[in-house]
């Protein structure tokens, strides 16, 4: 692909609770406020997406991929593994050194998620361009587990550093 052509940055989530959701959006923003500084938002795409809708198509498109995801039960959340299940051979060989970076939400620990995307991400061989982030509720009753998240001012800035510098790399 040419420097010229567009390119894309995908930002693929799943929330129940609304913290992985939050921590996309505010990547997106992130994404998008880097592009405006640097007047790249002509040439570069943010799309912001749940796992449940992205295909693909949508996959090979995007040269550069976020993923943001709940841990359950000590792994990912099953919409975000079937999102992976699903689409693992379909794009395999073909997105191959595509930098990615991951944020996941947790109640309590979330390196099992995070380990879990980490060796899928492998698989695909794509490049790790940010440390996975842990974003940790402490939520550790079921009701404080399922109730909304609301992301604090600290952990919307580490979200919106890490779509920025996965945008800025779509600059070079």
């Amino acid at each position: 692909m040419s420097l010229s052509e567009p390119r894309e940055l995908l930002i693929i989530w799943h929330s129940r609770t609304g913290a992985a959701r939050q921590l996309a959006e505010h990547a997106g923003h992130g994404a998008r406020h880097v592009l405006a500084q640097l007047q790249e938002q002509h040439r570069i795409q943010v799309r912001v997406l749940p796992c449940e809708q992205v295909s693909d198509t949508d996959m090979r498109q995007a040269q550069a991929y976020l993923f943001c995801a709940p841990e359950n039960l000590g792994s990912l959340s099953g919409a975000m593994k079937e999102f992976f299940d699903r689409l693992y051979y379909a794009v395999l060989e073909q997105i191959n050194g595509r930098p990615y970076a991951a944020l996941i939400s947790a109640g309590s620990d979330g390196h099992g998620a995070l380990a879990q995307l980490e060796r899928i991400c492998t698989g695909w061989r794509l490049e790790p361009a940010w440390p996975g982030r842990i974003f940790n509720f402490q939520a550790q009753t079921p009701a404080a587990i399922l109730r909304p998240k609301h992301l604090t001012p600290e952990q919307a800035e580490q979200a919106e550093q890490a779509g920025a510098h996965l945008a800025a790399l779509l600059c070079l």
